[in-house]
């Protein structure tokens, strides 16, 4: 115990050094093709998911004073440290054409707020016609405007984010203070930053709550305070070294990682339950502590290894992923898992062995009614209506093969928050008003160095925009097209009528004088690469979910990719953190379900090395497949979609509910050995004993993960949700499944001459027994 301490101490010292992660998670391999285009698309033109608009619907806004306010306001964001640019209606600048200089020049369209009304409606009137910002900035159908602030990469990944996004809300809400209109905020930046503050707060609320529900629990089997504190202590010992295992390894606190010590909390527990339960259930027994301490190693000590070695093993298949943020996951939450059997097994023996023993109020819940009345239920269930439960079993799994046909795929950028979240509610407006922030970039390679002044190739880049502007949902496309449209449209002093591509007279002077805007000032730049060979093609959209997404790129602009640039030597790809976020989702829920077959075949060969029997196999597997199809047809019935939280449940709820069959089993063999390998008998013992064990443990499990559904994330809500139920099933079937297939299909016949290593461990054990009750006897 002392060593523990010391450890304890190190990793407490090691968790001071802890980071949280503020990258986005990048769930595909950076070897993939799709990944490694993306990221010469940021090198190129920038990031694409650094916009943090600032969104207005009200009339009251284009007063003369309030728009002097929203002024100030845009100062006010440009002075803030991390912003790299402000667009919006007060300094929104236009091109101007000058026939001296045969060049375009950019000039305020509002050098000064008047303070005449009727002087600033012209101006509005006015900055409303310059179409290369309709959609973008204002929309001419209700007035809604924007503020568009472009964020600095190396704010983006950083803590200072936090502070740099609070400093923009601040700002904005004196602004609204002072006008009385409202303020909308979006963006992924300020996504990114409210969710991770929400997990940060969320976490602490989780790990709270599972001490408190666990303890809560923990009381009402055991009544005693001792047996509620030290095990919780001991999870506050492996929580400890959760943070420390993270900060060794130099990984950083995700979402995922962050909930890793309120699983351990509710996945730890059990461990304390089996022991104390198994510790009194001797004492009551033979009266001896010291006999009844030492029966919790020699009994159960295996057999607790091997089933936390189960439940680590739904973690650790995550490594084969092959993805940073399920492996980083996997490995500590696998770790800790295995700790908590070291930690366990010293401390319990240890700690009891310095108290008395314990009294008969300690001992009441051996003798608790209702329980006992579920378990004598269950037993004569298993004994006299098998074929019932068989039947039973048959029927909900041939439903469950039939619902898990209706299972789809679908998931959301921001994680599918609830409709009536504050976050959801400020994306809406968004939505309503500007096709959404999330965005989507399309890269035109021309084919040849200065492609871009091809009249030819701007015209087939024009259809394209046109045929993308008129799909519902989607912004208006913002690329050179559209800087070559305002440069026309300048060209011929502002007339609306005039923002199209110029013509073969026209794009001779046109062209000449935005190339030496461009040469010069740059303007065009973020739409061009510096070859003039490639052309980017920005546009927003709402966050519909992978699905659509998925639909809306390979249904619909793909085949007009392929319509309109199937001629030529011009080259087209959809890129962007939309189309990476759906290959991503892809990846995830396929590497996911490949990660679940590793799990189910890692635990298949450690009950083959338990039992050494293909029958005993199948018959401890089958109760713990029965609940993950179950669950799998909950989610196709009511439509509830495979999404990365909701694929992670299969592969720890089946490595989880494995230790209650693994418990079961084990006591069933060594009470064959102690009644002649009668299977009935054996049967009723291990339901009677062990059964309490798995009820409580499985309360314990219940009530741990149904705490996840406080969350404000729905991926959270489902974890918790699905695994709850996931883990409930599993104890009834375990309880009830495998009883049945013991007494329909096993024999309880001992191979003389190979034993399985199970049985060799049970016999040793009830030899022991056996022994020191003749010794007494003597």
């Amino acid at each position: 115990m002392s060593i523990l301490g010391l450890i304890t101490i190190f990793m407490a010292y090691q968790a001071q050094y802890i980071q949280w992660s503020y990258d986005m998670a990048n769930v595909v391999p950076e070897d993939d093709p799709d990944q490694v285009y993306f990221r010469q698309f940021k090198q190129t033109f920038g990031e694409d998911g650094n916009i943090l608009a600032l969104g207005f619907k009200d009339s009251s806004i284009y007063q003369a004073d309030n728009f002097r306010k929203l002024k100030y306001l845009t100062n006010q964001l440009e002075s803030i440290k991390g912003v790299k640019d402000v667009l919006g209606l007060p300094n929104l600048q236009m091109l101007s054409k000058n026939d001296e200089k045969r060049r375009f020049e950019l000039e305020p369209v509002f050098p000064e707020v008047p303070d005449n009304q009727s002087k600033l409606d012209s101006m509005l009137r006015f900055a409303m016609d310059l179409k290369f910002y309709s959609g973008q900035l204002i929309n001419n159908e209700n007035g809604a405007t924007l503020i568009l602030v472009t964020v600095e990469k190396s704010a983006l990944n950083s803590e200072y984010r936090h502070t740099m996004v609070a400093d923009i809300v601040m700002a904005g809400e004196q602004f609204e203070e002072a006008t009385g209109v409202n303020v909308h905020f979006a963006g992924l930046p300020y996504v990114r930053s409210v969710n991770t503050l929400k997990i940060k707060e969320e976490l602490n609320k989780f790990l709270i709550y599972s001490v408190i529900v666990t303890g809560l629990i923990l009381f009402g089997f055991f009544r005693s305070f001792k047996a509620v504190i030290f095990p919780l202590i001991i999870i506050g010992v492996i929580v400890v070294w959760v943070l420390g295992t993270v900060s060794l390894f130099q990984f950083k606190i995700t979402l995922l990682t962050g909930l890793i010590p309120s699983i351990i909390v509710v996945i730890g527990i059990p461990n304390s339950v089996y022991m104390l339960n198994k510790y009194h259930h001797e004492y009551s027994t033979h009266g001896d502590q010291m006999k009844a301490l030492g029966k919790i190693i020699r009994n159960i000590g295996i057999v607790t290894f091997i089933t936390n070695f189960t439940t680590a093993v739904g973690f650790f298949v995550l490594v084969f992923t092959g993805i940073p943020i399920l492996m980083e996951f996997g490995i500590v939450a696998g770790i800790n898992i295995m700790c908590t059997f070291i930690v366990s097994t010293i401390m319990i023996p240890s700690v009891f062995s310095l108290f008395k023993p314990p009294s008969d109020r300690h001992l009441k819940h051996l003798d608790f009614k209702m329980l006992n009345g579920a378990l004598v239920g269950m037993d004569v269930l298993v004994h006299k209506h098998r074929k019932l439960v068989f039947t039973a079993t048959i029927l909900i799994v041939l439903g469950s093969i039939y619902g898990l046909t209706k299972l789809e795929s679908n998931s959301y950028m921001v994680d599918d928050l609830p409709e009536d979240s504050p976050l959801a509610q400020q994306l809406k407006f968004f939505e309503e008003n500007f096709s959404g922030v999330m965005p989507l970039e399309v890269i035109v390679d021309t084919g040849t160095k200065k492609g871009v002044q091809k009249l030819s190739n701007l015209r087939k880049i024009d259809e394209f925009e046109t045929f993308l502007d008129s799909l519902e949902g989607i912004s208006q496309p913002v690329s050179v097209v559209s800087f070559i449209k305002a440069a026309r449209q300048a060209f011929y002093n502002q007339s609306p009528a005039f923002y199209s591509i110029p013509n073969n007279r026209e794009s001779a002077f046109i062209l000449r004088y935005l190339k030496e805007e461009s040469d010069e000032a740059g303007i065009a730049k973020s739409f061009v690469d510096s070859t003039g060979q490639y052309v980017r093609i920005s546009l927003k959209m709402p966050d519909i979910g992978s699905q659509k997404m998925d639909s809306l790129v390979t249904n619909v602009i793909s085949p007009k990719i392929e319509e309109v640039f199937n001629e030529g030597k011009m080259d087209v790809k959809v890129t962007g953190t939309v189309p990476l976020f759906i290959k991503g989702n892809k990846f995830l829920i396929d590497n996911l379900i490949t990660s679940m077959i590793f799990a189910f075949i890692i635990i298949a060969i450690i009950m083959a090395i338990l039992f050494k029997n293909f029958k005993m196999i199948v018959i401890s597997l089958i109760p713990n497949l029965i609940p993950l199809l179950l669950t799998g047809a909950i989610m196709g019935f009511l439509g509830i979609p495979i999404k990365p939280s909701t694929a992670l449940i299969f592969s720890i709820a089946f490595g989880i509910s494995v230790d209650d069959s693994i418990h079961f089993l084990a006591k069933y063999r060594q009470e064959l050995h102690a009644h002649n390998f009668f299977v009935p008998i054996a049967v009723s013992r291990s339901l009677r004993e062990t059964g309490a064990s798995m009820m409580y443990t499985s309360i314990i499990l219940f009530c741990g993960f149904v705490i996840f559904t406080l969350s404000e994330f729905g991926g959270t809500v489902a974890l918790g949700k699905l695994t709850s139920i996931t883990l409930l099933f599993a104890m009834f079937t375990n309880l009830i499944v495998l009883p049945s297939l013991l007494l329909q299909f096993d024999s309880g016949k001992i191979e003389k001459e190979d034993h399985p290593y199970i049985e060799d461990f049970a016999k040793a054990d009830y030899d022991e027994e056996d022994d020191e009750e003749e010794t007494e006897k003597n």
